[in-house]
């Protein structure tokens, strides 16, 4: 599962190769970027949310629930000490007459997310320099 990172030249872009996918990125203006694609780190949160809302998609396709009004609303606490993000919540919102039964399984169901269990479980990381 190689990826692999170019710089296409432009400013502060920096994007990526997987999977026969190009992923733009860039930075903000106040950050010298272009604002011409999601920053990295944009990505990150993104995939948190993205990841939540397959594992809602997926419960309720196998129970035969219409998922097409569901939306699931992320937000972010930002500590301005650590300069980092302190807390992130999930709201689930569901249609009136969502099966009662079913809303604390739907949570359970997000909670699956891979993406938030690599965090819980981080990967170690190793970066080296070779030659082209």
């Amino acid at each position: 599962m190689d990826m692999e990172i170019f710089f296409p030249g432009v400013g502060k872009r920096v994007d990526v190769k997987y999977r026969g996918f190009v992923i733009k990125t860039d930075q903000p203006v106040f950050a010298g970027g272009g604002g011409e694609a999601p920053a990295p780190f944009d990505y990150f949160l993104a995939s948190i949310g993205a990841c939540a809302g397959i594992y809602v998609l997926s419960f309720c396709e196998q129970r035969g629930i219409d998922y097409r009004e569901i939306k699931l609303i992320q937000k972010h606490e930002f500590d301005p000490v650590k300069r980092m993000i302190s807390r992130i919540t999930i709201e689930i919102k569901v249609p009136e007459g969502f099966p009662e039964k079913y809303k604390k399984a739907l949570i359970h169901a997000a909670e699956l997310c891979a993406v938030k269990q690599h965090m819980y479980n981080p990967p170690a990381f190793e970066i080296v320099t070779t030659e082209l």
